[in-house]
């Protein structure tokens, strides 16, 4: 390594650690080592034995660009012959069932969505595909043209050779030992007696990414598991048609309502199961090899097979595709592969340990993707491509127990090819964060869902016997089966009491940041798009940008005195950013320190909200909360019933009211004393089916799925929160004028043309006569108030108010109209004013 900075260490020399250090090195970043503890050219870890599968069909429009990267850059990745690393054989997933074959039409959808071609095709043209399948069984699959196979160890051989060409250092048979942290930042790389200094250190170690990162102190929500593979003996329809070795033609094929996957590998067939039970690995008990000792049979990552396992599959498989009747398990293994609380990748910095990243539990389909982001964002602080969904600091702290990460990993592998509902919740472990309202909640009926580990009411069956008040014009129309699930009719009555009477809301697993000291101020003003240098009792809606303008979150930012802020962050991934930033301000001068302090478990939150709610809470205080007294967005400490309650003007359902904080443990005086103040106005406990339905009629944003660092302020509707009278410099500010006015994309509210159509989200959308999608959907619901169900998508920005549009869901074309926002309270006359 040469002695300029940064000096980059990068740990693991498999397909992310090798596609990092070459993406780093076409950016001029040379400065780096590779260290690797098995011989490069088998590492012995995940790469070395992946059977290559690249599928691209993915929910996230983030996980689909890591994908389609990969394609691009190993088709590109030639050897001396100019063959490329990648095998554009197509993907085929196939339908059984008559669910699966309906969820197929969903998963093109999401291609379609992310300009990836799909068709859903019948069962002729499968057999067409794989001559090989039984055509009985076979109802339809989706085809994906450009999906294939990754020569993952092929492809990692050549990035290391381009990587070495220009000056990345290379060294195998290197075992780290330890990772020297001090002052809250890494140091070094230990490797044995060596001490390797280093400003930046990533760990590319995959299912060892765990033992990586307690070396650095940081506790890495990863769970090693066996996958099973077995290869048959030759087939005989396959002699002499595929020249590699390991070479394909037909399809990769997914046989997902038997949790199997297949390829062709050269004259043979491997097959990939998740059917069998989870496999958790222990690190410790792994095989050892010496490094002269791995090869491509004999791997740390390679365990023995166990046939017992695979006896149902065998059977299956040989019913599916009745040419392997004629053949037999030639070989298998149990490959260790990694699984995570959620099933997504773990990338990003570290929250407490600056200079730390990580790029783990990433397969091959997204390796090049991720690598490529993960050297944007070293390079210059952001990554083209969202990366919120697989940010490392996602987790809550619960949520990071090793319990959890071992019972909440084995759960997704086993459902990993289930069809899931974008609802679904996990069936355990629950319960385990309650708010102080739980209690009563649950005496009301609530139907809980779950969210980072936190009980959340969906609505409350104790308002099912206003049905029989709900006026028609706000009862929704019935629902198809798949909209159905997770949706009650009483979110109705809720959104009704809510927009006409009172409604109380638990607010508290919004996450809650307390940011003091004496330069809080300074700190929050430049980094988010409003002032905060202000005098105390001001509230903000604010955003955070990354430097290229791009939103990394939205928050509420309260002052509460000269050295007390509240911010209302959205996840950890906020809480990590301003702890980070906070560090740095507080160590370059000591006299303007700041502590970041999640405060959001000994805290709680209910929103009342309502045309009644000052008739509701006037009872309860001798404060005055009319809109003289605390205006819009203003906040006060007040007396409820005797709670020591902090009040902000705020609404996210665009009624008049307020967000009412307190301690945990006055939480439930508070929660009774509202509820029983309200019975004579009608009050109702609301949950977050009439919650999303008011704030789409309101036109407010949910970061992460209406927007997020891809879009800039100005095209995602929120530029207002760009305050232009703002002094001083932030974040992201150089970038934001030449970022809007080059924004081909804006973010624009639909109705559905017919009432009874619903639709939930990532759909894509065609203009008028479009053949090809234009754009997806973001957030939708259906509009109780305004008697439509919403959708809000992006759009190319030419398009305008009145204009028709059609989205697609299931495979069905749904007519809808462009239309101008907020679709409720456009004057802002209820939020505003005191009812």
């Amino acid at each position: 390594m040469s002695t300029s900075s940064p000096r980059i260490v990068i740990i693991g020399a498999g397909i992310v650690g090798a596609n990092l250090a070459d993406e780093l090195s076409q950016r001029g970043c040379t400065n780096t080592l590779v260290l690797e503890q098995g011989p490069l050219g088998v590492p012995g870890g995940s790469t070395s034995h992946a059977p290559g599968l690249v599928f691209s069909s993915n929910p996230s429009k983030a996980m689909t660009e890591f994908a389609q990267y990969t394609i691009e850059k190993y088709t590109g990745l030639t050897d001396a012959d100019g063959v490329g690393s990648f095998l554009p054989v197509g993907g085929l997933e196939l339908a059984t069932t008559p669910e699966r074959l309906q969820d197929l039409h969903r998963r093109a959808g999401w291609n379609r969505s992310w300009g990836v071609e799909a068709h859903v095709v019948d069962a002729e043209e499968c057999v067409r595909r794989f001559p090989m399948l039984d055509p009985e069984p076979v109802l339809g699959g989706l085809f994906t043209p450009g999906d294939g196979l990754a020569l993952a160890a092929k492809g990692t051989q050549l990035v290391i050779e381009r990587a070495r060409s220009l000056g990345v250092e290379f060294r195998d048979r290197t075992a780290v030992t330890g990772i020297e942290v001090t002052g809250g930042r890494v140091r070094a790389v230990l490797v044995g007696d060596e001490r390797i200094p280093a400003d930046i250190v990533v760990s590319c170690a995959g299912f060892w990414g765990t033992k990586i990162a307690g070396m650095a102190g940081f506790r890495l929500p990863l769970l090693p598991m066996g996958h099973q593979f077995a290869v048959t003996s030759t087939v005989p329809s396959l002699v002499g048609k595929n020249e590699l070795p390991k070479g394909a033609s037909a399809p990769i094929l997914r046989y997902q309502d038997r949790d199997l996957y297949y390829r062709e590998w050269g004259d043979r067939i491997g097959i990939g199961s998740y059917a069998h039970r989870p496999m958790p690995v222990d690190l410790e008990a792994l095989p050892q090899y010496a490094a002269e000792e791995i090869t491509d049979e004999r791997m740390p990552s390679s365990l023995p097979f166990t046939p017992d396992d695979f006896a149902d599959e065998w059977a299956a498989t040989q019913q599916l595709l009745p040419e392997l009747r004629q053949t037999d398990i030639d070989r298998g293994f149990n490959g260790v592969f990694s699984f995570t609380p959620d099933g997504g990748s773990l990338v990003g910095e570290a929250r407490d340990v600056d200079g730390f990243f990580v790029a783990e539990a990433v397969w091959v389909t997204h390796a090049a993707g991720i690598a490529r982001a993960v050297s944007e964002l070293l390079t210059r602080g952001y990554a083209d491509t969202d990366l919120s969904g697989c940010d490392v600091n996602r987790f809550e702290d619960a949520q990071t127990a090793p319990d959890y990460v071992s019972e909440t990993s084995q759960q997704n592998f086993v459902e990993i090819y289930d069809i899931l509902h974008p609802l679904q919740p996990r069936v355990s472990p629950r319960d385990v964060r309650l708010s102080p309202f739980h209690a009563r909640q649950v005496e009301l009926g609530a139907f809980f869902l779950e969210a980072s580990g936190w009980e959340r009411p969906h609505w409350y069956e104790a308002n099912a016997a206003l049905l029989d008040e709900l006026p028609a014009e706000w009862a929704a129309p019935p629902r198809d089966e798949w909209a159905s699930r997770f949706h009650s009719p009483i979110a109705a009555v809720e959104a009704w009491k809510t927009r006409t009477a009172v409604a109380m809301y638990d607010m508290t697993a919004l996450k809650r940041l307390e940011v003091t000291g004496p330069g809080a101020g300074e700190l929050l003003h430049g980094l988010t798009t409003s002032s905060m240098l202000r005098a105390p009792g001001a509230v903000s809606y604010t955003m955070l940008l990354d430097p290229a303008g791009g939103i990394t979150s939205d928050i509420t930012v309260a002052i509460l005195d000269d050295e007390t802020y509240q911010v209302g962050a959205n996840s950890n991934i906020d809480l990590a950013v301003l702890s980070r930033e906070a560090r740095a301000q507080t160590s370059a001068d000591p006299s303007k320190w700041v502590t970041v302090r999640d405060v959001t478990p000994g805290t709680c939150c209910i929103g009342l909200w309502g045309p009644h709610a000052l008739d509701v809470i006037s009872q309860l205080t001798g404060d005055d909360l009319t809109s003289d007294g605390l205006g819009y967005f203003r906040t006060k400490e007040v007396f409820v019933a005797g709670v020591p309650v902090t009040a902000m003007r705020l609404s996210y359902v665009g009624e008049f009211g307020w967000e009412l904080y307190t301690s945990a443990d006055l939480g439930q005086r508070l929660w009774d004393a509202l509820f029983q103040a309200g019975q004579e106005f009608g009050i109702v406990a609301a949950g977050r089916e009439a919650f999303n339905s008011l704030r789409l009629e309101k036109g407010f944003r949910a970061f992460g799925t209406d927007m997020t660092s891809e879009h800039e302020p100005t095209q995602a509707g929120v530029g207002f929160a760009v305050k232009a009278s703002k002094k001083g410099d932030f974040r992201g500010k150089g970038a934001l004028a030449a970022r809007a006015a080059s924004a081909t994309k804006a973010l624009r509210c639909l109705t559905l043309d017919d009432q009874e159509d619903i639709v939930l989200g990532k759909e894509p959308v065609f203009l008028s006569g479009g053949g090809s999608a234009a754009g997806y959907v973001t957030s939708a619901a259906y509009g109780y108030t305004i008697g439509r169900s919403i959708a809000y998508a992006w759009l190319p920005n030419t398009a305008s108010v009145g204009d028709a549009v059609e989205i697609e869901y299931f495979g069905r074309r749904l007519p809808a109209t462009v239309v101008a926002e907020p679709l409720y309270d456009p004057e802002m006359a209820r939020l505003r004013g005191t009812p």
